[in-house]
């Protein structure tokens, strides 16, 4: 902004103040010329008007009312042109001016008032080039501050001391609030209240309002057409042009910060899905690479695998808040912690799995992980859910060891399609990881059909006359066969206990 000390101070001897002294630093919007009784509707207020005085130096009243019009408009400048209308100024304008508070500037004889419109322009114009050189650098150093580890930060820092006031970052997530300076956190309360309204309405454009005295700006820092956050800005002065620039600077800048993270958070959650798919898959070395890679911690050696379905009216989102609230059996560990932290989180179809991490105090138990305060020997126990029950049901395994975790699917899987609406059940009751396991073994063997063959055996309680009258073969064919099988799982196909779970294994399997 030029002041009239400035155009003074350029002009010299052709625009003088009209009393002894120096002209005061007085804010000048523009230069206007009229020779009107009252020019207030030509002046928007703050300008320097000049005139020849035929409109008010007549007379001590005219010149009076002529000020009073000015203080009203808020033109505070006056310059007074001599030459054949006044000879010298008349001291009834000088005290005129003094009531009203207007600053009275000479010019003398033969200079024309195009002079000091010239020496205005010239001065707005180097104004200008300091201001660009100043915006260009302050827009550099904000630059440099988006790409330090503390982006954010530097960046509200560096905003506030550029406008010499305050500014202040809302993220839409639940990182704190970033402001400066310190007295700013008085204001993020109202500036939470006011992001609210934009979240509402869906206002894309800025948005000004009062906060405890000060005016607001807060603008919408996107990401693409998603609001990432907010930054609010309360300038120290009237913002110039240049200050705007910086400020739409600040904003791209925490728009591309803001891309960035999500970006990074995308890569981060296709790393963490490949991780659990494959431990899922029996890649349990695998998947360890690829989680170092995530910047994930280090895999537990035991983990319970939840495995869930979402109607086709429930959202992924709203399924996945909702699974700590789903009934369950009150021996269930409580996996609301579990489950907020997780980040091996896949999606197969319609099944999604999660890979919580069994606590250490618990290793090689079926103990859960945390019991619910409160909990009874009550078959069920409910958590409250703040929104109408959504279409949820989840299946939650027993602790495995990592590489137990695929051959335990198909059965959670199956145990998922009997579980209601709403509910959480545990995985299969007496349930054989190692059953599913020989029935892969048996169906790879490459030499002899040993999988029909162990089926017919188990299902004929070791009878070999009807077992191998089922397989159409001899019996001391059945007999090698089932003695290879044995060899290949390293177990007594006479023992119950295992012939029981490898029996529920291949029914399992055949469905």
């Amino acid at each position: 902004m030029i002041t009239l000390l400035q155009l003074g101070t350029e002009l010299g001897a052709e625009f003088l103040p009209a009393t002894a002294g120096i002209f005061r630093a007085l804010p000048v919007s523009g230069v206007h010329v009229s020779e009107l009784e009252d020019p207030t509707a030509y002046l928007d207020g703050g300008e320097l008007l000049m005139t020849t005085g035929m409109p008010f130096a007549a007379s001590a009243e005219a010149s009076r009312a002529y000020m009073r019009r000015l203080q009203a408009k808020k033109v505070f400048a006056l310059g007074l042109g001599l030459g054949p209308w006044l000879r010298a100024v008349p001291e009834h304008v000088v005290e005129a001016c003094d009531q009203a508070g207007i600053e009275l500037g000479i010019v003398p004889d033969q200079i024309p008032f195009q002079n000091i419109s010239r020496a205005y322009w010239r001065l707005a114009s180097r104004d200008q080039e300091s201001n660009l050189m100043g915006s260009l650098g302050t827009q550099t150093a904000l630059a440099r501050a988006a790409v330090r580890p503390d982006a954010i930060n530097a960046v509200v820092r560096g905003l506030a001391e550029a406008l010499k006031g305050w500014a202040a970052y809302l993220s839409v997530d639940a990182r704190p609030a970033t402001c400066y300076p310190a007295s700013a956190e008085a204001f993020l309360d109202e500036l939470r209240h006011e992001s609210m309204r934009f979240r509402r309405n869906g206002m894309p454009a800025a948005s000004t309002f009062e906060v405890q005295g000060h005016e607001v700006v807060l603008y919408p820092i996107l990401s693409g057409t998603r609001i990432q956050g907010y930054l609010g800005v309360s300038a120290g002065r009237k913002p110039t042009k240049a200050d705007r620039q910086i400020i739409m600077t600040a904003c791209t800048l925490l728009s591309l910060r803001a891309r960035q993270r999500e970006l990074a958070a995308s890569t981060h959650q296709a790393l963490s899905a490949a991780t659990a798919k494959l431990l899922l898959h029996g890649q349990p070395e695998a998947a360890r690479l690829v989680g170092e890679d995530a910047g994930l911690d280090s895999l537990p050696s035991r983990v319970r695998i939840l495995v869930y379905r979402a109607g086709a009216n429930t959202d992924a989102a709203t399924a996945l808040h909702a699974l700590p609230s789903l009934q369950r059996p009150a021996a269930l560990p409580d996996i609301s912690a579990a489950v907020e932290e997780c980040q091996l989180h896949y999606q197969d179809g319609s099944e999604n799995y999660l890979v919580l991490p069994e606590p250490a105090e618990h290793p090689g138990t079926d103990a859960p992980l945390a019991r619910p305060a409160g909990s009874t020997t009550e078959p069920m126990a409910r958590e409250p859910f703040d929104s109408p029950a959504p279409e949820v049901r989840a299946v939650l395994s027993h602790p495995l060891n990592l590489a137990e975790i695929p051959a335990n699917l198909p059965a959670l899987r199956h145990a998922l399609d009997a579980v209601p609406v709403g509910t959480m059940a545990p995985s299969s009751p007496g349930f054989d990881a190692s059953a599913e396991t020989w029935v892969t073994a048996l169906a790879e063997y490459p030499r002899a059909d040993l999988l029909s063959a162990v089926t017919s055996y188990l299902r004929h309680r070791g009878h070999w006359e009807e077992a191998s009258r089922e397989l159409g073969i001899h019996r001391n064919s059945l007999r090698h066969r089932i003695s290879v099988a044995q060899d290949v799982l390293g177990i007594d196909l006479d023992d119950p206990d295992a012939a029981a779970s490898l029996w529920l294994a291949l029914r399992r399997t055949q469905k």
